[in-house]
């Protein structure tokens, strides 16, 4: 996945995408001038330039996004544990250091770990 970095508003901006696409661009124009006090040109330059990093599309006039919100904040939270922790474990061992998990959440990070395993058990 490319890496991506979005500023404030480019961030207000791609949630606007993600709750309503897909939408008509000049829906978009309409929500941005609404939500954000944006003009019409504001929100195709930020549009554009986010086309041309491959995060949404504008086709036909209807915005989709490339990359859903899920698998954005995927990348952005598996990028910050590693420029922060170095890796996965070092966060866990940081995060319960004052903070004791429930045997719940125990329980849900066992079962993430299970789904995510890879094959020989030594990837990543």
């Amino acid at each position: 996945m490319p890496e991506y970095r979005l500023g404030e508003m480019e961030m207000r901006f791609a949630e606007i995408i993600w709750e309503n696409e897909p939408l008509a661009s000049g829906e978009l124009v309409k929500l941005c001038e609404k939500k954000l006090s944006w003009k019409k040109s504001t929100t195709y330059t930020i549009l554009h330039r986010l086309c041309d990093r491959e995060l949404f599309l504008n086709e036909g006039g209807i915005v989709t996004s490339l990359v859903s919100k899920e698998d954005f904040f995927a990348g952005q939270s598996e990028k910050y544990v590693q420029e922060t922790f170095g890796s996965l474990p070092k966060f866990l061992a940081a995060f319960t250091r004052s903070k004791k998990l429930s045997d719940k959440e125990i329980e849900e990070i066992k079962r993430i770990i299970e789904e995510n395993r890879g094959e020989g058990g030594d990837e990543k």
